[in-house]
């Protein structure tokens, strides 16, 4: 059974800094491509960063140059370093599998990030 588990969310000022965790069970972790996705109130969820299975990263304009997205094979385990935070990157962060996120299947509980003014 699939199952990803996120966590390291809270609340920050603007400027500030998080680092999320996402451990992902019931599948072959290393041979998936990874993303960070997030959904503001009101919106729909967009994809902030991705990660292939080899190591090459992909973000988001609005996050790039800020966020940095890893993976620990060993652990099956996903991160997203946030610095430089801002208001506008307040949402609740989801992690998930390409391929899962594609057909929208999957989806952890999530990891609220409040940033406040």
């Amino acid at each position: 059974q699939v199952q990803l588990v996120e966590s390291g969310g809270g609340l920050v000022q603007a400027g500030g800094s998080l680092r999320l965790s996402c451990v992902a069970y019931g599948y072959s972790f290393s041979m998936n491509a990874m993303g960070w996705y997030r959904q503001a109130p009101g919106k729909q969820r967009d994809r902030v960063a991705l990660i292939s299975s080899g190591g090459t990263t992909v973000y988001a304009d609005s996050v790039k140059g800020r966020f940095a997205i890893s993976r620990d094979n060993a652990k099956n385990t996903l991160y997203l370093e946030m610095n430089n935070l801002k208001p506008e990157d307040t949402a609740v962060y989801y992690c998930n599998s390409l391929p899962s996120a594609t057909m929208n299947k999957d989806w952890g509980q999530g990891t609220q990030v409040t940033v406040s003014s």
